[in-house]
């Protein structure tokens, strides 16, 4: 096995202690479930629109109005249908139908006014190609836009108070991705200011590959003590400080004879919430608290393993904040004073809209491709067969279990090559290409992978595609799962005889980390003139067997 040369960790999860498991928040896995870290279908991002509706409307509202005010008669319904389509058109290329931080129609009245004056012009426009003598005049323009301007930004502003109640009474559940201070800081503020509709639930701080985190638990429990204590220790050595500061100035906050000029989002005021460690513990939170944002804060950690996580929770479907300075910093944009977690600059991304798969086209494929070619190698199929017997003994054909499609599982077939000792090897051992026990027409089979033939009849069935991830073992996605950032997504799709990442080389005892990537790159640009590509390649490989 090659997991860039780590042991597998034992398939069982860390036992949780009595602290991290606080309130809402449960991340132990159900009873009588397997530990099998499987992808859940993914939520749809819903919010956009239902944020943008209203708005929409709105502004369809204000054009109505203004182009009714004119009195124009049935030239009056041409102009509203222009300034309808134009306004809405130019606000939604402009993003002002898209969630903000803070909900204020000040904030985007400089952008409607600039697009309200260019869908008035441009109406004018239309009307004087079309009727010259029913022109408008500098005094309808100005009347008509300032209108619809005025109308909108009262729309707008009802619109946005009834949402600043409704983010206070239902705030959204979200995970803080951080570390230390400045994680236990955001949540502070986050839990001091529902302003924000955002409700914090968890702590997501995963451990770098490579790090054991089996006594993270015991860390986490240490370091909360000792964190505890330093809060205390630094509370007692700031009222200390303050209160020296304010004898030798005369005055103090306490008592609103001076300014308060001490920090209002202490890590002291933070609640107490359980730190994940893990993938798994990041998507069982994700799934039973129905965590639907995820505040990523500039805490030191890697951009790499920053970018495994957004991937991560874009594929739950929650949109991803970032917050301070980081790997995701950049420039702010032009008017962007609004966008602020509590004077922190940050920006919020929404999920890519999920990618819609042609399961029946990639079905009519494999059946038609499947079907012809096992009829033609039958003559091959029962060659292998007898050699087998002959060779080996009884039982020519390997059923495994293998993790399918959404964590499903299914019996995989195969030519036995190797007859294992028991149950447990055949589940748990990587790799037997040295085997010594193996014959000279199992390890045949194994070189010119001849020994996957039967699982044509896999894709006849449905349990598996020609092209996709290939399958595991429950034992290794358990812990792939959980050592492997984007592991677990890799089951969004079919599990297929070959894939991209086998056509690159990625086959038998080669990185796992590089074969995930490959299949969540091959998901995320699935097309059918690709799975064509990818069975060329597979069929020109074959000429270079090389053992899986």
């Amino acid at each position: 096995m090659s997991t860039e040369s780590t042991s597998v960790p034992p398939p069982s999860g860390r036992a949780r202690t009595a602290e991290q498991r606080v309130r809402r928040v449960s991340i132990a896995p159900p009873r009588r479930t397997s530990d099998r870290v499987a992808p859940q279908p993914r939520r749809t991002p819903g919010a956009p629109p239902r944020f943008g509706l209203p708005l929409i409307a709105a502004d369809w509202l204000a054009a109505l109005l203004s182009a009714a005010v004119l009195n124009y008669g049935r030239l009056g319904a041409v102009l509203a249908v222009q300034l309808v389509v134009c306004v809405t058109v130019l606000n939604a290329c402009a993003g002002l139908y898209r969630p903000g931080v803070t909900l204020s129609f000040l904030d985007r009245a400089p952008a409607l006014a600039a697009r309200i004056a260019v869908s008035w012009c441009a109406a004018a426009a239309v009307l004087a190609a079309l009727v010259p003598e029913h022109g408008l005049g500098f005094a309808d323009l100005l009347g008509g836009g300032a209108v619809q301007l005025a109308v909108a930004c009262c729309c707008r502003s009802l619109v946005h108070a009834r949402r600043r109640a409704v983010t206070r009474e239902q705030p959204r559940s979200a995970l803080v991705v951080g570390t230390g201070t400045a994680a236990r800081r955001m949540t502070a503020l986050l839990a001091q200011h529902p302003e924000y509709g955002l409700r914090p639930v968890g702590i997501a701080a995963p451990a770098a590959q490579g790090e054991d985190t089996r006594g993270s638990g015991r860390e986490a429990h240490s370091g909360r003590e000792a964190h505890s204590a330093r809060d205390a220790r630094d509370g007692r050595d700031s009222r200390d400080t303050r209160d020296g500061r304010d004898a030798r100035d005369g005055g103090g906050s306490r008592d609103g004879s001076g300014p308060n000029v001490t920090s209002g989002t202490s890590g002291t005021n933070a609640p107490a919430l359980p730190v994940l460690t893990s993938t798994e513990e990041i998507h069982r939170a994700v799934i039973q608290n129905g965590v639907q944002e995820a505040v990523f804060i500039d805490s030191g950690d890697g951009a790499d393993r920053s970018a495994s996580l957004v991937a991560l929770f874009h594929e739950y479907g929650c949109a991803t904040w970032f917050v301070g300075a980081g790997p995701w910093d950049t420039p702010a944009a032009p008017g962007a004073m609004p966008q602020h977690l509590w004077g922190f600059p940050c920006r919020r991304l929404e999920p890519p809209p999920p990618r819609r798969h042609d399961s029946v086209a990639k079905r009519l494929l494999d059946v038609a491709v499947a079907a012809p070619v096992l009829l033609a190698i039958s003559p091959v199929l029962l060659t292998c067969a007898l050699a087998v017997r002959l060779c080996d003994g009884p039982d020519v054909l390997f059923h495994q279990e293998r993790v399918g499609q959404n964590g499903r599982p299914f019996t995989l077939l195969k030519f036995r090559t190797l007859r294992p000792v028991d149950e447990h090897e055949a589940a748990t051992r990587w790799n037997i290409a040295n085997d010594l026990r193996m014959s000279a027409v199992g390890n045949f089979l194994r070189r010119t992978s001849m020994d996957e033939l039967p699982q044509l009849w896999n894709v006849l069935r449905g349990d598996m595609s020609l092209v996709g991830p290939r399958p595991e073992r429950p034992f290794f996605v358990a812990n792939f799962s959980k050592t492997l950032p984007g592991y677990a997504a890799r089951h969004r799709m079919p599990v297929g005889i070959t894939g991209l990442a086998q056509v690159h080389g990625l086959r038998g005892d080669t990185s796992i980390e590089d074969r995930s990537r490959f299949d969540n790159h091959y998901i995320d640009h699935w097309s059918l003139w690709q799975d064509v590509c990818i069975l060329l390649r597979t069929a020109a490989s074959l000429v270079r067997p090389a053992g899986s």
